[in-house]
């Protein structure tokens, strides 16, 4: 008996959707929503990542304006450029394509960002109100595992989850998000001791380690809900996530695939971070 495979497509579809009447909404009252997105450099991986989001812009009825900068930019072409798109009212929200070459300092850039406009939530200020639980933009990544999560009709109330991984993008936030909707959260890393005896008594597994099998078949009990975040490559040349799919689907009552699960919620829950900023900046 497999699990139920949550389909990341299909979730993120509809709020992409719903994201597009609400832009609809807008514009009837002259706000067009516009996100800038900067690229320096040219990371093959990272231009793939800008073309999907300049994709899901146009279906969402979303302004995009892209900025392809050379490999060489300096930091100080760039911070420039970030500090005219603070100001600019026409834009909304700015992207800013992570990694950045070594010239330049990621943590300034991000930290130039305007927190109203940082569709990323990259910023420490934005971080900060999502672990205070205060309004601010929710990190895309992990407000796509919730709703992947909440969608499939799955309650998080008082479930025991672990998350696997202790990253700022993703680990740490999920388990703030998941904590925030009343589960009892775990977090475990590299040096968790007796990884697998933690799994075994969860309800909800996020893996987010960037290693192919972090979580097998013995490590999840019967009817867990299994979230996988990995993005890898097998020897074939295949894509995969961190989570052993064929043999864990056999006991989790429902699991994301990877590609298809959590990869297209996190564009959509960028595109309603883009909405949210619009919203708010109109309201001055």
């Amino acid at each position: 008996m497999s699990g139920k495979i949550i389909d990341g497509k299909a979730i993120s579809a509809d709020i992409k959707q719903e994201v597009k009447l609400e832009v609809e909404a807008l514009n009837k009252r002259g706000i067009e929503p516009c996100l800038a997105v900067i690229l320096v450099g040219e990371n093959t991986a990272s231009k793939v990542y800008v073309n999907n989001k300049k994709k899901a812009c146009q279906a969402c009825g979303i302004q995009s304006v892209s900025y392809e900068l050379p490999e060489n930019t300096s930091e100080r072409e760039l911070l420039d450029l970030v500090e005219k798109l603070n100001q600019d009212k026409k834009i909304n929200g700015i992207l800013v394509q992570l990694p950045l070459p070594k010239q330049i300092d990621e943590t300034k850039v991000i930290l130039a960002i305007s927190p109203k406009k940082d569709v990323d939530c990259f910023h420490p200020q934005n971080v900060g109100a999502l672990h205070t639980g205060q309004k601010g933009f929710l990190p895309c990544t992990p407000a796509g595992i919730l709703e992947l999560i909440k969608r499939s009709g799955y309650d998080i109330t008082s479930k025991q989850c672990v998350v696997i991984g202790r990253s700022n993008i993703v680990g740490k936030p999920a388990a703030m998000l998941l904590l925030q909707e009343n589960g009892t959260v775990t977090i475990c890393h590299s040096k968790t001791k007796d990884l697998a005896q933690v799994c075994k008594r969860a309800d909800i597994i996020v893996v987010a380690t960037g290693k192919i099998n972090t979580l097998t078949k013995d490590m999840v009990k019967q009817g867990a809900i299994v979230i996988d975040v990995g993005m890898n490559r097998n020897e074939e040349g295949k894509l995969c996530g961190d989570v052993d799919f064929e043999a864990v689907k056999e006991v989790a009552e429902a699991i994301t695939p990877v590609p298809g699960g959590v990869g297209p919620m996190t564009i959509a829950m960028l595109m309603k971070n883009c909405l949210t900023a619009a919203k708010e900046q109109a309201q001055g």
